[in-house]
């Protein structure tokens, strides 16, 4: 029988479909095509079966790549589903917004040896879709009902994870999430032309299905105390993400149209699922006809910049203090704000935001970047004298996030933190100080991937199913 794989030498690579740069900025569609089962076929055949693969070695949540495009190219997709799912409960939404050139594709061994790597990101989300279709993706359904309870504090991607985790093993579990859809920043931070909603949505529906107990506009703090919580179930995960935009201290950061980058993309999610959003329709939170500046080189800057160009803005440029190859977010998506007509205005940084009571510009300066610092990346250094200005009547702040402090918040000042304000867990366990209260994903971490809270709720399911199981057998041996 002749191999279905090890076709990189003869065979291109070659991605979807992508939409012309001018078509995708009328819309907030995916900017990709779906692949045709043809051409998914053929690019999985590409695979060169590594003996170690490092595709999945820098995986967080090692998805067992080569097996399941080993499946994909023979034609077995559902039994490429089965394995794709075994160890990612989201990978319909890791196909679409994971950055693949900064992991699995990034570190493929025919990437390195000149060959182009496998898509791999575009072939998994060709599998789960497919899964979806064919009715492949069921719903939980434990083979015993256990009598113990988790609840979990967050629906964002750790908490979905953990929940479905826990849920596989029999426990009654119970989310409590503050807004009224579950899916945290994948619902209200992402936008629809990374991951479209319903994507998301199918999630939650199916994992309700399964028996997960969503309570939505439930916020811990004000409808009840982690320890009223804690009195509920045998175990609470935190997974609260988080949502504290940093702040810059330049002058006129308190002129109006200043704003918060998830300021920005909760209004424009908002809309796009047809929520009435005052600030978006009175033009607060709305980049038509405005000359915008973001600040920041992240991901989250990424998506604002392009979401403000489907607005329909005037100009949009995006500041960032270090250069294109030390930029932290993922280089496709500069690529693709570049072919929307993104302006990048490299080493630069805000000196003041100009204006008397609304902004009307940035006086910038400009950046050399000097001695790498502890962390290895060169650190930033003003050059006197580089001062210049740029027109802006809206202004994005994409500086990162932090976490709220919690232990106020959540009535539990008991509850320890990092000098950073994230929860401190005991990483073999993910158990707290508080016994029986766990914590996972970007409030232990910091703002990180979906694909690590993913792995991070998963680990946490592990430990919080241990605690529960130990304390029955210490329950049962006293009695």
């Amino acid at each position: 029988m002749p191999s279905k794989l090890l076709k990189f030498v003869d065979l291109a690579q070659k991605t979807p479909e992508k939409r012309a740069a001018d078509a995708r900025r009328q819309d907030f569609g995916e900017i990709y095509q779906r692949f045709n089962p043809e051409a998914a076929t053929a690019q999985a055949s590409r695979c060169s079966q590594c003996g170690v693969p490092f595709c999945q070695v820098h995986c967080p949540v090692h998805n067992n790549i080569p097996d399941w495009l080993m499946l994909t190219a023979e034609g077995r997709l559902e039994e490429a589903y089965e394995v794709s799912a075994a160890t990612n409960n989201l990978p319909e939404i890791c196909g679409r917004i994971c950055p693949q050139d900064r992991l699995c594709e990034g570190n493929c061994v025919i990437e390195q040896s000149g060959h182009g790597t496998v898509t791999i990101g575009s072939v998994e989300k060709h599998i789960t879709d497919t899964a979806f279709e064919r009715g492949w993706v069921k719903p939980v359904s434990p083979p015993r009902e256990l009598d113990r309870s988790v609840g979990i504090i967050g629906g964002g991607p750790a908490g979905m994870a953990a929940a479905e985790q826990l849920r596989k093993k029999g426990y009654a579990v119970h989310v409590y999430d503050r807004y009224d859809r579950i899916g945290g920043l994948m619902i209200y931070g992402i936008p629809n032309f990374k991951l479209e909603k319903h994507i998301v949505e199918r999630r939650v529906s199916l994992l309700e299905q399964g028996g997960v107990v969503f309570h939505r506009n439930f916020e811990v703090g004000r409808d009840a105390t982690l320890q009223e919580i804690r009195d509920r179930h045998d175990a609470v995960l935190i997974a609260t993400g988080v949502y504290k935009a940093r702040d810059i201290k330049v002058p006129g950061v308190g002129l109006d149209n200043v704003v918060p980058a998830l300021d920005f993309l909760v209004a424009s999610n908002r809309k796009g699922l047809n929520d009435s959003v005052p600030a978006f329709d009175d033009g607060s939170l709305n980049a038509d006809g405005r000359n915008v500046v973001v600040v920041g080189g992240g991901d989250t800057a990424m998506d604002c910049v392009r979401t403000a160009i489907r607005q329909g803005a005037k100009s949009v440029t995006c500041q960032y203090r270090r250069d294109r190859g030390n930029m932290p977010g993922s280089r496709r998506e500069v690529q693709y704000a570049e072919e929307e007509g993104v302006h990048f205005d490299w080493l630069a940084a805000p000196e003041a935001f100009l204006g008397d009571t609304a902004v009307t510009g940035v006086r910038a300066q400009r950046i050399h970047l000097g001695v790498p610092d502890a962390s290895g990346r060169q650190t930033p250094e003003l050059i006197p004298g580089s001062s210049y200005n740029v027109d802006a009547d809206l202004a994005i702040m994409a500086l990162g996030f932090d976490p709220e402090d919690l232990p106020n918040l959540f009535g539990a000042p008991e509850l320890q933190v990092t000098k950073w304000g994230t929860v401190r867990i005991n990483h073999r366990t993910m158990m707290t100080n508080l016994d029986g209260v766990f914590a996972a994903g970007d409030i232990v971490r910091g703002a990180s991937l979906v694909v690590w809270g993913i792995r991070d709720g998963r680990d946490a399911a592990e430990g919080i199913h241990a605690y529960i199981q130990a304390t029955v057998e210490t329950a049962v041996a006293a009695e």
